[in-house]
């Protein structure tokens, strides 16, 4: 679980990131990454639609959403917003592959940072 300082819930941050950040795409995921200061912390929000599937499937994929981006904090803990929008595909996919989805974009994230 992410803790709450690491969480973007407001819908208005969710749509400032998703429309100016910077974007990463993958077979599974949409990310838009924001820079923030160097000493904010990161914060990750989540966006899965009712395309990926139905409730069950939804929040499978958001549990390992939040999954990654919590070990993704271990090793960059600040200075990043990121939106991450989930697409049909990631529905089908399983957690190792939605792993290296998500390490192929923290490569480009932290190349971009």
């Amino acid at each position: 679980m992410l803790a709450r300082v690491n969480r973007i819930v407001e819908g208005e941050d969710l749509r400032r990131i998703s429309r100016r950040g910077v974007k990463f795409r993958s077979p599974g995921v949409l990310a838009s990454l924001v820079t923030t200061t160097d000493d904010s912390p990161a914060r990750f929000g989540f966006i899965v639609s009712k395309q990926v599937g139905g409730a069950v499937t939804r929040n499978t994929v958001k549990r390992r959403l939040r999954a990654l981006a919590a070990q993704t904090l271990v090793e960059h803990p600040v200075g990043y917003d990121v939106v991450v929008r989930a697409q049909a595909q990631s529905s089908g996919a399983s957690f190792q592959e939605l792993s290296e989805q998500w390490d192929r974009l923290v490569a480009q994230l932290v190349r971009r940072s």
